[in-house]
């Protein structure tokens, strides 16, 4: 059977972003060049048919200077005497121009030619004669665009007619421009631009595939840590260099890691911590089934008593356990703004209910906070409950303001928590000894409660004895606060 294949290394076989980067940075680049050559190339080659058509207007008006400025030869300038001596006075003092031609045509047929050769012969495309031979029909001068036999010509045609010919004959002038060997000029300079384009976007690539590279290492890091880290391994951190975008992310991770390791650790001591306290009764119990007598009524009934006090044990452990669950959901807490005098004068007359509780009220502090008043409820009455158990029934609760925010104490008149555990009693089934009564988990609960406000809780002597818990509560705790939701999930 073939190994199923992975997901993640699926996922791989796609373009990485390094490649994506690089192929982004470059399309653009090459776009841009090409973008750029474009519009340059059309100009440019707007530019020379541009020019084509300037020079073409200047070889005209020169004809027609020539003709309509006779016989200089004559002892009085006159008129030409004939039409083809003013073609023939044409052609021969016309400008050479590069990729030009010229030629006189007589009855229709290449009759003259310049004194000089030139780029151009306009014979070698024998229907060009004919072509331009139809455009003289009449006396205006004209221009075009011969596109045929291989050839790509910008000329002007003009008839030559003068008026004093005997012969009459129909004499036409025409001189054009190879349109392609002037824009081979251009066509040089843009194989260029091209080879140049194509460097710079090689260069541009190689560029943007270093900087890319950079960029990307530390997300490459990334990547690996978190490949390594398992439930097993929670140390791993990522290293933080400079101070952009990405060492931020590094942080932020690394901050995610630190939860994440504070929450395994605290996940497996809680579990530690329950196998412990559930070993004890279950070991209990079954211990005395074991060798209970089953004849024997007075020993049955006695198992039968030991068994359910121990189960009831373990059912008060399991609703505290239950209850410590309960705020580590997403929506533990529900703020709300409240009177803190009229909230604690409330939990007064509950804890009164508590049996054998007799409860007095101290200084009662006005102030409005914002708090979870069901959550406040329950921690405050967990603590009435404790200095019931632990510090006889007399128990005095009120509130002060304090510069973090407001102070709610409930003091009993017991023998006080030794110095030496008041730092504990909060701890998770701490219950100072292993002859005290409960689960270990109110106390517990009561911090949760106070740190997820923003708050914590506390533990001194009180004066004249006793001991004097104290909850500290902001005035207006940060929403979705990252210290409270870290003492929650921890």
């Amino acid at each position: 059977m073939s190994e199923p294949e992975n997901p993640l290394r699926r996922r791989r076989r796609a373009l990485s972003v390094r490649t994506r980067i690089m192929l982004v940075i470059t399309l653009v680049a090459a776009l841009g060049m090409a973008s750029v050559g474009v519009v340059v190339y059309a100009v440019e080659r707007g530019r020379i048919l541009g020019q084509l058509d300037e020079r073409l207007a200047d070889n005209l008006l020169t004809a027609r200077y020539i003709v309509a400025a006779g016989d200089p030869s004559a002892q009085e300038q006159t008129a030409w005497p004939t039409s083809r001596d003013a073609l023939y006075a044409v052609v021969q003092r016309m400008s050479p121009d590069d990729n030009t031609g010229a030629l006189g045509i007589v009855n229709g047929e290449p009759a003259l030619a310049p004194g000089v050769p030139l780029d151009v012969d306009l014979t070698s495309a024998p229907g060009f004669v004919d072509h331009v031979v139809a455009r003289a029909q009449s006396d205006q001068a004209r221009t075009g665009l011969y596109a045929e036999e291989g050839v790509q010509w910008r000329y002007l045609v003009v008839p030559i007619a003068v008026e004093t010919d005997p012969a009459a004959e129909p004499v036409v002038y025409t001189m054009a421009y190879d349109v392609g060997a002037e824009l081979s000029e251009i066509d040089g300079a843009a194989q260029a631009y091209l080879l140049t384009a194509g460097i710079a976007v090689l260069l541009i690539a190689a560029a943007g595939g270093i900087v890319a590279t950079r960029l990307l290492r530390p997300l490459r890091r990334m990547n690996a840590t978190a490949a390594r880290v398992s439930a097993q391994s929670l140390d791993e951190r990522l290293p933080v260099d400079g101070r952009d975008d990405v060492s931020e992310l590094a942080v932020t991770m690394n901050g995610m890691l630190d939860r994440l390791d504070a929450a395994w650790a605290s996940q497996r001591e809680l579990l530690s911590d329950v196998g412990h306290e559930l070993k004890t009764p279950i070991t209990i119990v079954r211990g005395y089934v074991e060798v209970m007598d089953a004849h024997d009524p007075a020993d049955v009934d006695e198992t039968r008593d030991l068994a359910v006090d121990e189960l009831q044990r373990m059912g008060r452990l399991v609703q505290d356990l239950a209850a410590s669950a309960s705020l580590q959901g997403p929506a533990a807490l529900a703020l709300r703004e409240v009177d803190a005098a009229e909230l604690l004068h409330t939990i007064i007359r509950k804890a009164a209910g508590i049996e054998g509780a007799t409860v007095a009220p101290g200084d009662i502090a006005a102030a409005r906070i914002v708090v979870d008043p069901g959550r406040i409820t329950q921690a405050a009455l967990q603590l009435a409950q404790n200095a019931v158990t632990h510090g006889g029934g007399s128990i005095v609760m009120g509130s002060r303001r304090v510069p973090a925010g407001i102070e709610i104490w409930v003091r009993d008149h017991g023998p006080g928590v030794p110095d030496a555990q008041k730092k504990d009693v909060f701890e998770r089934f701490h219950r100072g000894g292993a002859s005290q009564p409960g689960s270990g988990l109110g106390l517990n609960i009561v911090r949760v409660i106070a740190r997820a406000h923003g708050g914590d809780v506390v533990v001194v002597d009180a004066p004249g004895g006793g001991a004097l818990f104290l909850i500290t509560l902001p005035t207006r705790p940060a929403d979705a606060r990252t210290e409270e939701l870290a003492w929650l999930r921890s």
